[in-house]
């Protein structure tokens, strides 16, 4: 009787000690998971700072002083009434913002290679070309394969002073790679295998196809409300409000500039 009831209890011991490894091996990969996302932020965080100093005309000139500055050509946008009506900036910093950008690109627009270049510098330990397109063609409203100052500072507007229904209507065009109103879950798995190779060499180990599309899964078992094998702009929207990490997360851009 004795040797049943000590063979229970070792039974016991033992699965509540696998039952603690199982619970510590989540609980790290949940850290390493939070200390990536941590460093990805942090990454674009630089690149939105970066991107701001090109329009605002500082990213060479950060010791001018006020006589250079006064001499600088200046610029204005032909419909800097509408532009203002279309962003959260005033007409003076329009104007500021339209001076330096002309400084830096004097051609008045930034192409597909030179914005890959600019967006590599950030993520040096994977290949981020993949992404920078998805984000490159976010910003190109009009898909003509360049990027207008008009373009990148509506962006900039959203995602620096943007409203939380913005700043997520945003989100959702970059996901919908191909414009049509719909996230599929093909668009969603070549969004987040292009995150992995931004991320590059700091995910260790690998992660295997299998696990992003579990990620999909996941993703899809969340927002697609209707079942309906898409998710729209107002499913996404809707579902990311009711996220506390989520709405966090759209902070973060709030003081990069």
């Amino acid at each position: 009787m004795c040797v049943c009831v000590r063979a229970c209890v070792c039974v016991r011991e033992r699965e509540r000690e696998r039952e603690r490894e199982r619970e510590w091996k989540r609980i790290r990969s949940q850290l390493k998971m939070s200390s990536r996302r941590r460093r990805c932020k942090r990454q674009l965080i630089k690149f939105t700072q970066h991107i701001a100093r090109l329009i605002t005309g500082t990213l060479n000139s950060d010791n001018e002083d006020e006589e250079q500055e006064s001499t600088t050509v200046r610029y204005h946008p032909e419909n800097l009434e509408q532009l203002q009506s279309q962003t959260h900036f005033s007409r003076q910093e329009l104007q500021l913002l339209y001076r330096g950008f002309k400084n830096d690109c004097p051609s008045g627009v930034v192409n597909e290679d030179t914005f890959k270049n600019i967006y590599a510098l950030f993520f040096p330990l994977g290949d981020s070309s993949k992404y920078a397109q998805f984000l490159f063609n976010a910003f190109d409203k009009d898909k003509n394969g360049s990027l207008s100052f008009e373009e990148l500072v509506c962006d900039l507007s959203v995602l620096l002073r943007g409203t939380t229904e913005e700043k997520l209507n945003w989100a959702f065009n970059l996901y919908d790679i191909n414009k049509d109103g719909h996230i599929t879950k093909e668009e969603m798995m070549d969004i987040l295998k292009s995150i992995y190779d931004l991320m590059g060499k700091s995910i260790h180990p690998r992660l295997k196809e299998e696990a992003v599309r579990q990620h999909v899964r996941t993703f899809f078992q969340k927002m697609d409300i209707n079942q309906d094998g898409v998710v729209t702009a107002d499913e996404f929207i809707d579902c990311c409000q009711k996220d506390e990490n989520i709405m966090q997360s759209l902070k973060m851009f709030d003081n990069a500039v």
